[in-house]
């Protein structure tokens, strides 16, 4: 300390130099003033305990003292061990203070920790002291909201209250009003069974007084004679001596009617029976006036086999995947993955567009036309079927349930169904008045295509089989096993056999009437290119024909059951055929945007009558 007095004094007596040992001695300060408070409360303890011990000295001098005093007599050798004994003592207190100092230490470095996690609980305390605050102001809050919700449940529970009754209230009186038209029903119904036999009993006596007539006619016709002349094509003339003149004329009139008779009846016999059954028919109909149509009636003969392409068009932006024609018009309809329907009159050998027919959202997979070929049927790709009429491009209505696309779309024989399969493993019946599904058939398999007689529904799947469905009770009545997925079917026009493709390179033609009665068909080079691969019927029957992977179109004889010829006309993918109905032109559809129309044979026969399902015949 005196080192550092004279330190701090010569350099407040130095020069203005020595600048850097004036701090020096302010550092030196510093860190004193540090570790001194550091060791106080040690240095404290030391400085007491070597108090005591010098007080222990000083008491073991005196007590030699006061001995040497009172003992004079005691000799050297005593008073020596008698020191011995006393620095003996001294060294153990030395030791025991310095054992009590490092204790002293001890104890106070655990002050210092307890000191610091007591520091370090009250930090927490008072953290959980604000944590809880926040949780009792948030339970409070909450007990706010709760209060606030029970009043509004009470609320809510009052307005349901109030409607429960209102509903109750609803309730007779809905029962009232449904017992009301229940009887107004019946009055309705019995009139109505008033009236219904007030007109059959008209009816029937309108009916006998008809038939008393046309038997008194008879009567009469058959006393007169008549001369005929058989080599006439028109209506033989009937000379009657009639004392009615308007009788001729109307004879005259129905010189041009379609039916033709040898009869010796006057005409207005004819016209009796014409109205009689007009009349019943009418009367018992229980169909709508969309059924009432006719069609014309067209047969087909002979079918005859193509040999050439004589038009290509390039008919779509992209491929074709489905081609029909109208069955009472020289109409054709393709549709592709161009999302459109086109429409093409194919009257002397060449394509017309006659307009397009849109509203779907994806490709189109099949087209079919109804009858009366003035509405048409598609199936998508967008999991829908479209209808369409053909005075309008839009569609009446779309068919939507399937949960994947629709492969195939066909009309039923009442043709107020269609039938739709799916990729879904589903077969939907729709009814086309209120377009909605009215049952659905759960197929087992992904659906490849469908065909439907008047019963029953018939399937193809990618599971190998075909399988008979009841349309009445939704059951499966039969299933046909294949070698291969099954890719297409069709009918025969007589609806006696059912013609299938597979992927196992044949085609399997069933006799419906004798299911176990199976025929395959066959060829070199021919390969099913792809799941979509279609095979159709000739009109009458006879052949077979179906696309091949080359490209080549294959027809087949039903009869011989050898190949008849090979179209080798070729396009870029898989080929399909599709049959024309009523045209003189086959068509060859691929799965490329160009459509080919191919012409037959040119061979001397009888007159061509045109079936509205198939080729034209000779």
């Amino acid at each position: 300390m005196a080192a550092r007095e004279q330190l701090d004094s010569a350099g407040a007596k130095g020069s203005p130099a020595d600048a850097w040992k004036h701090h020096i001695i302010r550092q030196l300060k510093h860190r004193d003033r540090a570790q001194k408070t550091l060791y106080q409360d040690l240095i404290r303890s030391y400085i007491k305990l070597l108090e005591k011990s010098n007080q222990k000295v000083f008491i073991a001098q005196g007590l030699l003292g006061s001995v040497a005093r009172h003992q004079l007599s005691t000799s050297k050798d005593s008073l020596t061990s008698l020191v011995s004994q006393h620095q003996d003592k001294v060294k153990n207190l030395n030791k025991t203070s310095g054992e009590l100092a490092y204790k002293v230490l001890e104890l106070q470095q655990e002050i210092r920790i307890k000191s610091s996690v007591l520091e370090e609980q009250h930090a927490r305390m008072s953290e959980i002291r604000s944590q809880l605050a926040a949780a009792e102001a948030e339970v409070s809050g909450l007990q706010a909201q709760v209060e606030e919700v029970r009043q509004g449940n009470w609320h809510l529970k009052r307005e349901y209250d109030s409607l429960l009754e209102r509903h109750h209230d609803m309730d007779e009186k809905f029962r009232e009003e449904k017992v009301r038209g229940s009887e107004l029903v019946e009055d309705m119904i019995r009139w109505k069974q008033l009236a219904a036999v007030k007109m059959n009993t008209r009816n029937e006596k309108r009916v006998r007084a008809r038939e008393a007539n046309i038997q008194k006619e008879l009567e009469m016709a058959a006393k007169e004679k008549v001369d005929i002349d058989i080599g006439s094509c028109n209506m033989p003339s009937v000379n009657l001596p009639s004392p009615k003149p308007e009788v001729d004329e109307k004879s005259e009139k129905r010189q041009t009617r379609m039916f033709r008779s040898a009869s010796a009846a006057p005409p207005r016999i004819f016209d009796s029976f014409k109205d009689f059954f007009d009349r019943k028919r009418r009367g018992n109909s229980l169909c709508s006036l969309e059924e009432d149509l006719y069609a014309p009636l067209r047969v087909c003969l002979a079918a005859r086999i193509p040999c050439r392409a004589i038009h290509v068009l390039d008919a779509h932006e992209l491929s074709i995947n489905a081609v029909r024609f109208s069955s009472i018009s020289n109409l054709l309809a393709t549709g592709g993955t161009d999302r459109v329907i086109k429409l093409w009159d194919i009257s002397a050998g060449m394509l017309q567009n006659r307009g397009i027919l849109d509203g779907s959202n994806e490709g189109i997979t099949s087209i079919e036309f109804d009858p009366t070929g003035t509405k048409l049927l598609a199936a998508s790709y967008d999991k829908s079927a479209l209808f369409w009429r053909l005075d309008d491009s839009r569609p009446k209505f779309t068919l939507t349930g399937h949960s994947r696309k629709v492969t195939a779309a066909k009309f039923k024989c009442s043709l107020r169904q269609v039938v739709t399969g799916s990729a879904d493993r589903t077969v939907k019946v729709w009814d086309l008045h209120r377009a909605a599904c009215i049952q659905t058939i759960e197929v087992f398999s992904y659906c490849s295509d469908v065909v439907c007689s008047e019963y029953f529904i018939i399937s193809g799947h990618y599971d190998r089989k075909i399988r008979f469905w009841d349309s009445r009770a939704a059951s499966c009545t039969q299933e046909i096993p294949l070698q291969g997925r099954v890719t297409s079917m069709d009918l025969c026009p007589d609806h006696r056999q059912l013609l299938s493709c597979s992927r196992d390179e044949s085609l399997q033609v069933v006799d419906l009437r004798m299911s176990n009665s199976r025929r395959s068909f066959r060829a070199d080079g021919f390969k099913c290119g792809c799941d979509t691969t279609k095979a159709i019927f000739s009109p009458d029957g006879s052949y077979l024909a179906a696309g091949s992977a080359d490209g080549a179109v294959y027809i087949w004889n039903v009869n011989t059951g050898h190949l008849e010829t090979t179209l080798p006309d070729k396009h870029r993918w898989s080929s399909f055929i599709i049959q024309p109905h009523g045209v003189d032109p086959f068509v060859d559809l691929r799965r490329d945007p160009l459509l080919k129309m191919c012409r037959r044979h040119r061979r001397r026969g009888p007159t061509e009558i045109t079936h509205p399902e198939g080729l034209r015949a000779s």
